[in-house]
């Protein structure tokens, strides 16, 4: 059945193979659901369990701490930048496996944590490139 050259012999060579998991469309047709800047000043703020993220999002801590999850996010982009600068403060960015990573900058006054500085997921996954300046800016885990 791999010479499949009709919709039918498709659907037949197709027979028996796993429904699609939580996890397979991760780029979805959907607004965000989260706007396009987050800022925790003397303070912090959490990004986590099922959100859309938006294409551009800017991520800014002061003296306080912030922590977004991508782990069940889904993406309203292939393309997401995601801007971290963090100031006296920190940022933990979580990256599951499945996606493209790439990520840039340099710490000032403290360390970007470069864990995955690039790395590739599965074929057409989502991309996501994290532009940090930190002090210190953990990205990703």
């Amino acid at each position: 059945m791999y010479g499949a050259r009709t919709r039918g012999e498709l659907v037949e060579a197709c027979r028996g193979l796993p429904a699609p998991g939580p996890r397979d469309d991760l780029v979805v047709n959907r607004p965000p659901t989260s706007g396009r800047f987050v800022a925790g000043v003397f303070g912090g703020f959490v990004r986590k369990g099922q959100w859309v993220v938006p294409p551009r999002l800017t991520l800014w801590s002061m003296w306080g701490g912030g922590r977004v999850d991508l782990s069940q996010a889904r993406f309203s982009s292939q393309d997401t930048e995601i801007r971290a600068v963090a100031l006296w403060g920190g940022t933990r960015i979580t990256v599951p496996d499945d996606i493209d990573v790439e990520v840039k900058g340099f710490g000032l006054f403290g360390v970007l944590g470069k864990g995955a500085a690039r790395r590739t997921g599965r074929p057409g996954a989502p991309r996501v490139v994290i532009k940090g300046l930190g002090s210190p800016c953990s990205a990703p885990s």
